[in-house]
């Protein structure tokens, strides 16, 4: 079945680094827009960053400058790759899939579990 498998978050101090994996299963990888969305207690759920399938990416305003999206559909994986992390990223990121991207409500649409980031000092 189809799965997508996030990983790498941790705890990190202000001004770290970090960068998020997910391994996608059981779908036409290379079909799909990638997205990281994050979502925290008391904030909006945010999309944080996008990539389409051939590799245009996008980058919500708060992360700009800071993350880089990137994909390797040989390795049917897409990485966020996180620096200058700030308190405010704090979150659990969760890698989305959607075959006619993310602001369509056309499906199929696949989502993981999540992988939490933690920014303290």
């Amino acid at each position: 079945d189809v799965q997508l498998q996030a990983s790498g978050g941790g705890f990190v101090q202000p001004g770290g680094y970090l960068r998020l994996s997910c391994a996608a299963s059981g779908f036409t990888f290379d079909d799909y827009t990638m997205s990281w969305v994050r979502q925290a207690p008391g904030k909006e759920r945010e999309l944080v960053a996008t990539i389409t399938n051939r590799g245009t990416p996008r980058y919500a305003d708060s992360v700009k400058g800071r993350f880089t999206i990137s994909r390797d559909n040989a390795k049917n994986t897409v990485y966020l790759q996180m620096n200058v992390l700030k308190p405010d990223d704090t979150a659990v990121y969760y890698c989305h899939g959607d075959r006619y991207g993310i602001a369509t409500m056309r499906g199929p649409k696949y989502w993981g579990q999540g992988t939490l980031v933690t920014v303290s000092s």
